[in-house]
């Protein structure tokens, strides 16, 4: 009974951290009086014990990408949603209404969960090595897998509340004194050092891949690991936890001790660290771009050829990897997202957790998005002008009129287009100018059209093309419709925005969305029938591109950064040839031309580019609400109005639709509490040492 003991106490220990009175839950195997001998000595009981440590990275507050009902972290300055009977989440979520609940009564979701996942995978760890059914070498790839799976759980706190308590690894002897075993949060660097040594471990342990195997696909890799590092690196270099952060969050995050929890200074070296990591992956040469290979067959509604890329001199010259002459770029970036490609056939996907998303993952969002008449969506996943206005002209040129609500704010400054929005719509007789419409784009706006691939891949804008190809054959349902969302309308907006589900910009989401997908929310309560299965792009290769990139150009020094593994070192410094490395293939694949040498020479312009093409590449993937924190830029971002369309103007009144409006009906505002995500009054109380986050409240 020795082995029972010290596994139930380290869960006990737990139990004290947490105050979560039914933390064992996950204890099943234990119903039947099982010993740990009798679990680590049994093949199939150790492969479940491992299952489970995966099975709380589904759970629904642990996403990258997701909907809203659990923590809102996809809904920044880029993209919101709405919901039946009006817009309370969304009100609390975007004015700082909630409290140390969350925004949906439970707070605690994270921090449960990724601890149970925790205290799970540590388990498998300390005792794998009981189970003589496994080969050596198949425990080795067992515990890399386990050390990746607890150094993630870390790591989603980490993104979410900053700082946070590190668990011993081997257990928490609960038979101790209370305060013992009531663990302070530790300083971020700590963090830092602890979630990257364990992925370190993880990388040396784990395969280059599982020959992209289907039933592998949700395992991590050795390029999952170092990319995982890349990213927390990254993190650590950002302003927001790099010695800049405002000092009432600086002062504020300090353990009841005195010990400092953010570092002090700003040390620059942490920028070569994350360029140098994003480099060992890039080195490691199992990852690429996915593109679509140009096919002069397909051109059907449904599938249009991109709109033809400009003449530049340089990616119109050459083949794929160096230019875009034989890729599909709009067809390329569509793909990569809505199902049509199998993740094992994903060379661009670093780690996903493929369908186990929980129940508000990438196919909730879709439903969402699908348009409420005619796709039988619900229509309530939007745009804002500001995302929609990110997208460059096919040129690589600002589009007229970009960001000019905003001209006079602080903050904007160079970042606005004081030119006219085009006027006019595209006529029939028009659409062959305009093929990136598709073969029914009449009455489209010209502020929509000639836009960069992307934009076409991601925003559904006005009199925009839904094809929804798995429509019945039957009268009530159609394929390959113009939505419009003008006041009165039935395919869209209508006389009843303020409640129930609708689009409150005019300016919908394409991201995800497959020419096959189709619902009928209309007819049953929640359909998913014809909404394909698509997996998170939790870890791509273009973020470890855009790392790159970013990180090299904040140095103004030369540094020696040794390889994840010590065969040999990298030179790292601001070198435009090497920035080029991490946004020419992104800016290739995407069918815009590269940045001027003047933009890459200049620190601050090239920050501006760089935070921009986050912007645009990762819109809608979780990324957008961290970036804006990590940057520093949420006071700015998060605060000023929201804009879209005029949506109370008719199609009579078209050209007062599409002038951009505040929508009043979505709130904006910043305040310090926002930074971090606050820690639940019942975590606070049952850890004597913990501290809350900067502008939330304690327990009384």
């Amino acid at each position: 009974m020795k082995k029972i003991i010290a596994i139930l106490s380290f869960a006990a220990g737990l139990v004290s951290l947490t105050g979560c009175s039914d933390y064992l839950d996950s204890d099943y195997i234990f119903d039947e009086r099982m010993s740990i001998e009798d679990v680590f000595s049994n093949k199939d009981y150790t492969n479940e014990w491992l299952a489970r440590g995966y099975a709380f990275l589904s759970n629904g507050y642990l996403q990258d990408v997701s909907s809203k009902k659990f923590v809102p972290f996809n809904f920044a300055d880029d993209m919101y949603y709405w919901e039946d009977g009006g817009a309370d989440g969304y009100r609390k979520w975007k004015s700082g209404q909630y409290n140390e609940n969350g925004v949906y009564g439970s707070s605690q979701g994270i921090w449960q969960n990724a601890y149970k996942g925790i205290r799970q995978v540590s388990v498998f760890l300390n005792y794998i090595d009981m189970n003589k059914e496994f080969t050596p070498e198949e425990i080795t790839d067992f515990k890399g897998q386990a050390h990746f799976l607890r150094a993630y759980f870390y790591w989603l706190m980490l993104r979410a509340y900053g700082p946070i308590p590190l668990i011993p690894n081997e257990g928490i002897d609960y038979t101790k004194e209370y305060a013992e075993i009531a663990y302070p949060r530790g300083s971020y660097d700590e963090c830092v050092e602890y979630i990257t040594g364990e992925l370190l471990m993880a990388a040396n342990a784990l395969p280059s891949s599982y020959q992209r195997a289907v039933q592998d696909i949700n395992r991590p890799t050795k390029g999952a690991a170092l990319a995982l590092r890349a990213k927390v690196l990254l993190y650590a270099a950002s302003p927001l936890f790099n010695g800049k952060a405002p000092e009432m969050v600086a002062s504020a995050l300090v353990n009841k001790d005195g010990k400092r929890l953010l570092p002090a200074t700003y040390d620059e070296s942490k920028w070569a660290k994350a360029a140098a990591a994003a480099k060992d992956v890039m080195d490691l040469g199992e990852y690429h771009l996915h593109v679509a290979n140009y096919n002069a067959n397909i051109g059907d509604v449904a599938y249009p050829h991109t709109i033809t890329p400009p003449v530049d001199n340089d990616f119109s010259e050459q083949d794929w990897p160096n230019g875009w002459r034989n890729i599909d770029p709009f067809q390329s970036y569509r793909e990569l997202f809505d199902g049509s490609i199998i993740a094992s056939n994903n060379e661009e996907l670093i780690f996903t957790r493929g369908t186990n998303q929980g129940s508000e993952g990438v196919g909730v969002m879709v439903l969402h998005q699908l348009p409420r008449s005619g796709g039988g969506g619900y229509g309530s996943h939007g745009m804002t002008q500001k995302q929609c206005d990110a997208y460059y002209m096919n040129d690589g040129t600002d589009c007229p009129g970009m960001n000019s609500m905003y001209q006079g704010y602080a903050g904007y400054e160079g970042r606005y287009n004081t030119e006219p929005r085009p006027a006019g719509y595209v006529t029939a007789t028009e659409l062959a100018q305009y093929p990136e419409l598709g073969p029914i784009g009449t009455d489209v706006s010209k502020q929509y059209v000639q836009r960069e691939p992307r934009f076409y891949a991601s925003v559904a804008y006005n009199g925009s093309t839904w094809h929804l190809l798995n429509a019945s054959l039957d009268a009530s349902e159609a394929k390959n419709i113009p939505i419009f969302y003008y006041r009165g309308g039935y395919k869209g907006y209508n006389n009843g925005y303020t409640s129930g589900y609708s689009l409150q910009t005019g300016i919908g989401v394409k991201k995800y969305v497959h020419p096959d997908d189709i619902s009928n929310t209309e007819k049953t309560s929640y359909d998913q029938s014809r909404i394909e299965k698509k997996v998170d792009p939790a870890i791509r290769y273009a973020e470890i591109l855009l790392i790159y990139a970013e990180a090299l150009n904040e140095l103004t020094g030369t540094y020696e950064i040794p390889s994840w593994d010590g065969s040999k070192t990298h030179t790292v410094s601001r070198d435009a040839n090497e920035m080029k490395k991490g946004i020419r293939p992104i800016r290739c694949r995407a069918g815009v031309p590269d940045y001027s040498m003047d933009v890459y020479s200049n620190q601050d312009q090239f920050r501006i580019k760089v935070k921009r093409e986050w912007q645009i590449e990762f819109f809608a993937e979780g990324h957008r609400y961290f970036d804006l924190r990590r940057w520093m830029d949420a006071p700015v971002e998060e605060a000023v109005p929201v804009y879209g369309c005029n949506m109370l103007a008719s199609e009579a009144m078209k050209d007062q639709f599409h002038i951009p409006s505040m929508t009043t009906t979505l709130p904006t505002i910043f305040a310090n509490k926002m930074w971090l995500w606050p820690i639940n009054h019942s975590e606070l109380k049952h850890n004597e040492n913990l501290v809350q986050n900067p502008g939330w409240t304690n327990p009384e």
